[in-house]
């Protein structure tokens, strides 16, 4: 296979990967005040909650169960999972892990990023 070939090829799949993720998200429209939250969370979460908040089949539950609204689960519960790790107690992924480089300032922008996409998605 040639460079330009190979090029070709690798390009191809880095636009077919961004299109996907682009498309996962499509359907809501995140506020300019909420990308960072955003990008956070697709960096730090999202290979266990998926960048849609669906959950990864195998790793972490969904974001958009009722489980996660507000008032079963508060933001204090996300900074905990986030930060300390979380014992398993409604899914059977085991625990949740600390993440890290997770530090409550990031978690200040991924929390109202989730919780916006939660509302938005008509989950309370």
């Amino acid at each position: 296979m040639k460079i330009n070939q190979i090029f070709l090829l690798v390009s191809a799949l880095l636009v077919t990967f961004s299109f996907s993720t682009a498309q996962a998200q499509s359907d809501i429209k995140i506020p300019f005040m909420l990308a960072q939250g955003q990008k956070l969370f697709n960096e730090n979460c999202s290979s266990c909650h998926n960048v849609d908040l669906s959950g990864v089949d195998d790793r972490g539950p969904p974001l958009l169960h009722p489980y996660y609204k507000p008032s079963h689960h508060g933001d204090e519960a996300f900074y905990k999972a986030a930060l300390n790790g979380t014992r398993a107690h409604h899914w059977k992924f085991g625990d949740m892990p600390a993440i890290k480089g997770m530090t409550r300032k990031k978690m200040d922008s991924i929390i109202p990023y989730v919780r916006y996409f939660q509302k938005q998605k008509k989950l309370y």
